[in-house]
């Protein structure tokens, strides 16, 4: 017997072959899909959900996010790079406490929630403290907390905050919450640490067969200057110190060559996209249709609210389509479904999860969004899965479950108390943003 059927859904399966299926039907038992098909399955369930007028798919991945920056959130608009990072964002995290990046975190995942996301890679502080957050409200995360560090000879290998919660997560949390959370290791970036902090992060995460994070070539300025620095670009910096040897997930990539296209190509690498965030910093676009063409893989994320103002992965995806088409004057490059898989199949081979997540098939995990099409935005529907990718967005998502585990409702939240979690960031984390 089903624990739950989904009916009459408009299923986007985000398998190649079957991409669509109309007037579907999805069984689930325990945290499994265990049943996929456009005829009824002869098995009761115990209880039946109709998706009339909705359509079903994948939760979407989140593979760059800074989650408690939503503290942040309008805090530090319209300034240059410089200004916005050194005057405004790296004095309110010297800050900012554990019960205050709770705070952000918990308003963060209920957004996500809210917005379709059901998976998240995120670097930030006090993770530890965070993948409790996350086992107890049902999300997914792989976590790290950015290692930091410009001298070597001060530098503190073993009692710096990034590396004791990196081996905390490690120790405590990898696999934690049915394998929900996943600890991994993190670079910051090649110009905030030096060759030492590389072989050091790359020979944590080999040990402990944890996947990497890191910001890549995000800038003009830090691509050109790594350039200058080490005589090649921080995509080779990386390979030739062997940290691509892990799974790696790259964030930004703006800025990179095509000689760095064929490194991550080789190596796995993943190419985290940040549209929305590199457009307000005016970073640059990435050169995402290039990428795919070299064989990249190429996800979505959000970066941080301060960059940002928001985690509705739906806007990523439209605007991830329209920057290429525009930039290369071409309107049939990168498909709609080209930014779907972005963010769901290609977002699950980052976090190292294709096997567990991704798509609507039978054996995956039940990690599963309904968008209610009942909407004018979304009438009338000629072709789902550009419903998606262009028209919709995150207040569209009635219902997310991961796991087999309903965490949203009939636009209910389930397992956060939204009301208390805005209440806490308004009274206590916003003081301390403002420094009062």
């Amino acid at each position: 017997m089903f624990d739950i059927l989904f009916k009459n859904a408009s299923i986007i399966t985000m398998c190649d072959e079957n991409r669509v299926i109309e007037n579907g039907f999805v069984g689930i038992k325990g945290k499994m899909i265990d049943y996929v098909s456009d005829s009824e399955p002869e098995e009761d369930a115990k209880r039946v959900i109709d998706c009339k007028n909705k359509i079903l798919m994948p939760g979407l991945i989140n593979t760059h996010a800074h989650t408690a920056m939503c503290l942040m959130r309008g805090y530090a608009d319209d300034y240059a790079l410089n200004e916005w990072l050194f005057d405004k964002v790296f004095p309110v995290e010297a800050r900012l406490d554990k019960r205050s990046i709770l705070a952000g975190a918990r308003l963060g995942y209920a957004e996500m929630i809210k917005s379709g996301t059901t998976s998240i890679s995120d670097m930030y502080f006090f993770e530890p403290d965070c993948a409790d957050v996350v086992i107890n409200c049902g999300l997914r995360a792989s976590l790290c907390n950015g290692i930091i560090g410009f001298d070597a000879k001060t530098f503190d290998f073993k009692n710096d905050r990034s590396i004791t919660e990196t081996l905390e997560l490690i120790k405590n949390y990898n696999g934690a919450g049915d394998g929900r959370v996943k600890a991994n290791v993190s670079i910051h970036a090649e110009y905030t640490t030096v060759p030492e902090i590389w072989e050091f992060a790359r020979d944590l995460a080999v040990k402990n067969n944890v996947p990497m994070q890191i910001h890549m070539s995000e800038t003009k300025k830090e691509h050109d200057e790594c350039i200058k620095r080490n005589g090649k670009t921080p995509a080779r910096v990386f390979y030739d110190y062997g940290v691509f040897d892990v799974r790696t997930t790259c964030a930004h990539c703006v800025w990179i060559s095509e000689d760095d296209m064929d490194i991550m190509a080789e190596k796995g690498v993943t190419c985290a996209h940040n549209p929305i965030s590199n457009l307000k910093l005016a970073s640059g676009i990435a050169p995402i249709e290039k990428m795919i063409e070299k064989g990249v893989n190429v996800s979505l994320g959000t970066d941080g609210c301060c960059s940002n103002n928001n985690h509705d992965l739906f806007e990523e995806m439209k605007m991830s389509l329209l920057l290429q088409k525009g930039t290369m004057l071409d309107p049939t490059i990168m498909p709609a479904y080209e930014a779907l898989k972005m963010a769901t199949v290609n977002g699950a081979y980052a976090q190292g999860r294709e096997c567990e997540v991704g798509r609507i098939k039978e054996g995956m995990e039940a990690d599963i969004i309904l968008i209610d099409c009942d909407k004018p935005k979304l009438q009338p529907i000629y072709d789902k899965i550009a419903a998606v990718a262009y028209s919709a967005n995150g207040s569209d998502v009635c219902f997310t479950m991961v796991q087999g585990r309903i965490l949203y409702e009939n636009y209910e939240l389930k397992t956060i108390d939204y009301k208390a979690a805005v209440e806490e960031v308004n009274c206590y984390a916003k003081n301390i943003v403002l420094n009062k």
